[in-house]
């Protein structure tokens, strides 16, 4: 059964990395899928319809950022591997670039199954709790290829963006679609609280939401959500209380507000 797009992807792979113990949020600063649990390195799992060169390339890129890379695409008709390869040729491809691989299965009348075809070679050394491979006998791990080396900034960076959000607002593999980040989130919670109490001075409205940065984003601006009135007291503007409808689902995620 073929897809149309990507998106399908999301909900099954998410799903399956859920039942693991992990917690998932599409869309993490350009990566379709994060996954973390506990203080385990964060996995990402890059979406496409078909396996392409320009899937192997992006899971090879990710490989700055963390070596639990995975690519995924929905399982070809009758389970023929794609290219006139075999599977075995394609696990052995993936794991000698530094990847993991995960196919999909879609049905008519029932969920699509997730398999999880291979893991990056250094995952399946060092996590033999996770996700097993389809093999019922492991095959030899080819070496991998020199990887690219770690970009600690970047990773950082990538933990910060997931741990912040408070729930997963976006499907990973979309495109063209404003997604939701920690920032535009945070904004929404001061427009929410000025929508709800009238103008409000940066002090309050760190108070109220725990946002440190609550100053700069009210100077910066970026969605033009905010209108000072006076000085150290915002409220907000039009465009705010359009942004607040727009995105009524992630308003509704917000913590209840403390009583002024």
């Amino acid at each position: 059964m073929a897809i149309k797009t990507e998106t399908e992807l999301y909900a099954p792979v998410k799903s399956y990395f859920e039942q693991l113990g992990y917690s998932v949020k599409g869309e993490v600063r350009h990566c379709d899928l994060v996954a973390m649990r506990g203080d385990e390195p964060p996995v990402i799992v890059e979406l496409k319809k078909n396996f392409s060169i320009p899937l192997l390339l992006q899971g090879i890129n990710r490989l700055r950022l963390t070596r639990q890379v995975y690519v995924a695409f929905e399982l070809p008709n009758k389970g023929r591997a794609p290219h006139g390869a075999s599977w075995p040729e394609l696990r052995n491809l993936c794991q000698m670039l530094g990847v993991g691989m995960i196919t999909v299965q879609f049905f008519k009348r029932k969920k699509p199954t997730v398999l999880l075809e291979c893991h990056p070679p250094v995952a399946s050394l060092t996590h033999h709790d996770g996700p097993k491979p389809v093999e019922a006998e492991p095959e030899p791990v080819p070496a991998p290829a020199i990887l690219p080396r770690h970009n600690k900034r970047a990773a950082d960076r990538i933990v910060y963006e997931f741990k912040e959000r408070r729930s997963d607002y976006n499907v990973g593999g979309s495109t063209k679609l404003k997604l939701m980040t920690s920032y535009r989130e945070k904004a929404l919670h001061i427009a929410y609280l000025l929508n709800q109490h009238g103008p409000l001075s940066p002090r309050r409205l760190r108070e109220l939401t725990g946002n440190p940065h609550t100053a700069g984003q009210l100077q910066k601006n970026y969605y033009r959500w905010f209108q000072r009135v006076e000085r150290g007291v915002y409220k907000v503007t039009p465009q705010g209380e359009e942004a607040l409808r727009t995105y009524a689902n992630v308003v509704e995620e917000l913590p209840p507000m403390n009583q002024l």
